[in-house]
């Protein structure tokens, strides 16, 4: 059983409607119990339809004890603690939290000192930890002191996320979404995190080339009025995979991550990725292989995208070898047997 207290839809909801189907194609009865609320209903449809059991419950008691394990992932801290002395385990926390983020200057220590006050504490109850990235499990371990922490990296779907098969059907999806010129793709919920100002900032610099955002989030009605003419918002979107073989370039400035899923669908779009060097980008992104990685500020962002934008044969070359690293390690069908074998070893200790 998967539990969550997500209010709507993020990267964990996305990664248990793209996890839990495959799991239960091996063989596993596999159910989810989210919160009965209307921010997350769209993800419960959507498991439902794929054949998984989901619980809608409006209190913890009201869910059902019949299961081998617990995996809970929570969006409030303090659910941790809360959904283990509701529930019988044994529990396996699952985190995707941004475990750091490297905001300027002090704060991204005061950060770092709050997680390991509020978050940390909360999952040291559990049997077991899982997280979806090498680089989180060894800061957990390194940094918060959390033992038995497993690393099951993140995957996609390469068949739904791939290149234009040809320059007919990328031409023909750029007419349809309105791409003019060359195209920096931001796909980010507008929070403070992901560093939409350096975005904006960035997008002046480079009055040539066209930006354009797409998410919904807290920030963006004060953001939007600042952005450039070549500044498009777009909004929360459901046509993901067609936007990526539409553009040209991924820009992710983001001071957090723990894996991004965002970065690994550019990737196997075939996407050339501009990143910031944080150390889980840096997981996915060798620099100067499959993408660039630089400090995410406007004059660094603005040369990297300039320097793709300037150089055809490098921006083919970093979204192929992107492609490639996708196909190699991180396609969702070898996410989902880690999982298996991490949570089959959890049980048999």
């Amino acid at each position: 059983l998967f539990v969550s207290d997500a209010p709507t839809v993020g990267g964990s909801e996305t990664y248990l409607r793209e996890m839990l189907p495959r799991l239960q194609a091996k063989g596993h009865k596999v159910a989810v119990a989210l919160p009965r609320l209307e921010g997350n209903r769209s993800i419960r449809e959507q498991l439902q339809e794929r054949g998984i059991w989901v619980h809608a419950y409006e209190t913890l008691s009201e869910i059902p004890h019949n299961y081998d394990a617990l995996i809970l992932s929570a969006w409030f801290p303090q659910n941790h603690r809360k959904i283990r002395e509701t529930l019988p385990g044994p529990h396996i926390g699952l985190i995707h939290d941004q475990i750091l983020i490297y905001y300027p200057g002090v704060l991204k220590k005061v950060y770092q000192i709050g997680y390991g006050l509020i978050g940390a504490p909360n999952m040291r109850g559990c049997d077991h930890l899982i997280t979806v990235s090498k680089w989180g499990a060894a800061h957990l371990e390194r940094v918060h002191h959390l033992e038995r922490v497993a690393a099951v990296p993140n995957g996609v779907d390469t068949v739904k996320f791939r290149p234009a098969d040809s320059s007919e059907e990328r031409e023909d999806l750029r007419q349809k979404l309105g791409f003019e010129g060359f195209t920096v793709l931001v796909p980010a919920r507008v929070s403070i995190e992901k560093n939409h100002l350096a975005v904006l900032a960035t997008a002046r610099r480079c009055p040539t080339l066209q930006f354009v955002l797409v998410g919904g989030g807290e920030l963006r009605p004060l953001l939007e009025p600042l952005s450039a003419p070549n500044v498009t918002w777009l909004g929360t979107r459901q046509d993901m995979p067609e936007i990526y073989r539409a553009a040209d370039v991924l820009l992710q400035p983001t001071w957090g991550e723990n894996q991004s899923l965002a970065t690994l669908e550019a990737m196997s779009s075939g996407l050339a990725v501009v990143s910031s060097h944080i150390e889980a980008q840096q997981e996915l992104i060798t620099d100067g292989l499959e993408g660039i990685v630089v400090p995410a500020t406007p004059k660094n962002l603005a040369a990297a995208l300039t320097r793709v934008a300037q150089d055809p044969t490098l921006q083919e070359r970093l979204g192929k070898q992107g492609r490639a690293k996708v196909l190699k390690s991180h396609r969702i069908e070898q996410s989902a047997q880690r999982l298996e074998t991490v949570l089959q070893g959890f049980l048999r200790n």
